[in-house]
């Protein structure tokens, strides 16, 4: 499993938003808004539409689960994923053991 970094700092992501929502009135539509704002930072339109989505739920004006919840969420699914492997490694080595007999 590979682990994406993120490449722009938190505040770029969050100036990139407010300037796409600041000036969406000066476009012709949010895609065009994103088309010129990404340009200027530097990243993918898509990215920049991602962000401004998730900025979108998290303050409540989209539906979808929170930036919180959902890594809460993945963090105690890779726990629930460590904890099944381990207790199928430990299944397998009491499988394997045998058991002594008792002396008489």
């Amino acid at each position: 499993m590979s682990k994406t970094t993120n490449k722009y700092a938190p505040e770029v992501r969050e100036r990139a938003v407010r300037m796409v929502l600041g000036n969406e009135g000066q476009h012709e539509s949010r895609w065009a808004a994103i088309l010129s704002i990404s340009a200027k930072i530097g990243c993918a339109p898509q990215t920049l539409n991602e962000w401004i989505k998730r900025a979108e739920i998290d303050s409540g004006q989209r539906a979808g689960i929170l930036a919180e919840a959902a890594e809460k969420m993945k963090a105690l699914e890779r726990e629930n994923r460590e904890l099944r492997q381990a207790n199928e490694i430990l299944r397998k080595a009491s499988a394997s053991i045998t058991p002594l007999e008792p002396v008489a």
